[in-house]
């Protein structure tokens, strides 16, 4: 049987954070319910974590609303979450006891997964920084703009979301790769980070009456790559924008994620993809899964270079892990978001 501190488990009791009812419309408190519960069992291939800290992302509002690469949460289940945790109980041949991992799990104190939905991390950086620049923001960031719409000098990158965890580092990266890259945000007080710290050549406010007038002058010459974050009547403004042979990168459709049914497409999309032999692509991170040693490694040196700036908010304490959400889908977070829940172990502090 499993020992934690002395205790023996489970059975255990630790708090977490379910949907408590499936939203329609906005998101509020009211959907999310706080839990002291048991720790469950862990049979054979399992392992059983501590988390240190839990992500707050998009796709946690997502799938709350229905599928998308997980099944549609249900009342009552946790909300689901990148972590970065301590293995406290392993398989034989997993990973030793009080080592760091990376995961997919839940807003929880304690998390019993599959040995398959974690991953080792390499002792390099802030801690923090593997849930985002070193963690799926950054490569969602990396692969999009290097293997999905392969970048290249001279042209224009539009990114909308760019002040969140994945836009603000693809943009960057459009930037490092030669592009002029053009960020769209929902405030000014943003559109001034991203030109004023990350090197945005110019931006465009979606809220603004004269949005499109606005990213057209940004764009003189078009756009070539369009890395789309929010989808809705933001990917309508930027479609007509689109030069011949442009590419538009899938990575999230936020601007539909409080809808209750799926909107219908853009006007005119497939118009324009056939008129303009656009190419529309999707994709995940998992796509990329052998690369990844090498993208972190790169992003890495990019922001030990000083080259590339990354952006963060890490709040404390599972109780802030709702209202960090409904801030993020209406807009007010900057860069990567997170929860510590555990202070970083100390051999982290000095890592490099």
């Amino acid at each position: 049987m499993d020992r934690i501190n002395g205790v023996s488990s489970p059975p255990f009791k630790h708090r977490q954070i379910v949907m408590a009812e499936r939203p329609s419309g906005v998101l509020t408190p009211q959907h999310f319910r706080s839990e002291v519960v048991a720790v469950p069992p862990r049979s054979s291939d399992e392992v059983l974590l501590r988390n240190i800290f839990v992500s707050v992302a998009p796709h946690a509002r997502a799938v709350m609303q229905g599928p998308t690469y997980r099944p549609q949460l249900s009342p009552g289940e946790v909300i689901p979450s990148s972590v970065i945790a301590e293995v406290v109980a392993a398989p034989p041949g997993g990973p030793e006891p009080g080592s760091i991992v990376g995961g997919v799990a839940g807003w929880q104190e304690y998390s019993v997964v599959p040995l398959s939905d974690i991953w080792p991390l390499e002792r390099v950086g802030k801690l923090s920084h593997h849930l985002g620049l070193l963690g799926r923001n950054g490569l969602t960031a990396y692969f999009g703009i290097r293997q999905v719409a392969q970048v290249r000098a001279g042209e224009t990158v539009v990114v909308s979301g760019a002040a969140g965890g994945v836009g603000h580092l693809a943009g960057q990266l459009a930037r490092i790769a030669g592009a002029r890259a053009i960020g769209i945000s929902g405030a000014e007080e943003k559109n001034e980070i991203l030109r004023q710290q990350l090197g945005y050549s110019a931006t465009a406010s979606r809220r603004s009456p004269s949005f499109a007038e606005g990213l057209r002058a940004a764009c003189p010459d078009g756009v070539d790559v369009y890395f789309d974050n929010v989808g809705g009547p933001v990917l309508d403004a930027v479609l007509p924008l689109l030069n011949k042979y442009g590419r538009i990168v899938c990575c999230g459709v936020t601007a539909q994620y409080d809808a209750d049914r799926p909107p219908p497409g853009p006007s005119g999309l497939a118009v324009q993809l056939i008129a303009k032999s656009l190419l529309m692509r999707g994709f995940l991170v998992a796509d990329y899964l052998s690369q990844w040693p090498t993208a972190q490694r790169d992003l890495f040196a990019l922001q030990e270079n000083g080259d590339l700036t990354v952006l963060e908010d890490v709040r404390d304490g599972l109780d802030t892990a709702p209202d960090a959400l409904i801030a993020m889908m209406a807009g007010g977070n900057v860069g990567q978001l997170a929860i510590r829940l555990a202070p970083d172990p100390p051999e982290w502090l000095t890592a490099r």
